[in-house]
């Protein structure tokens, strides 16, 4: 059977990486506000007719490489972000010999949900019903 993802993690790995996940939300989280302010300033400067180039549009371009290296970050271990201002992510997994995803959200102190891969969000189950 074709899978739709090549690693898959098990709970206790996919645990095991929630620090450097919360760490990489949190540089995303300053970078995006970063980015917003320096879109501000830039599109200020552009209407002003002033030159785009030097110090401002250095700062704009290394917080947006900062930014896309964190989302490699995600890619490269196939770890879904599914919603950066929320925190959401997913990390593919099997249960019961089915591809599914491991759900977790920041605010959540562990990973407790999953769900398949085309419910999403709206589909969460908790991965110990009895909790």
């Amino acid at each position: 059977m074709a899978w739709q993802f090549q690693r898959h993690y098990t709970e206790d790995e996919a645990r095991a990486l929630l620090p450097q996940v919360r760490g990489w939300l949190r540089q995303l989280g300053h970078l995006k506000e970063q980015l917003a302010q320096q879109d501000v300033c830039l599109a200020a400067r552009l209407a002003a007719g002033h030159d785009l180039g030097g110090d401002t549009a250095s700062r704009w371009l290394k917080a947006v490489v900062a930014f896309k290296g964190l989302l490699e970050e995600f890619a490269r271990r196939e770890i879904q972000l599914k919603d950066l201002d929320r925190g959401l992510v997913d990390f593919p997994a099997f249960i019961g010999g089915r591809e599914v995803f491991l759900c977790w959200e920041h605010g959540e102190e562990d990973i407790e949900y999953w769900h398949d891969l085309e419910s999403g969000y709206a589909g969460r189950e908790r991965l110990r019903p009895n909790l």
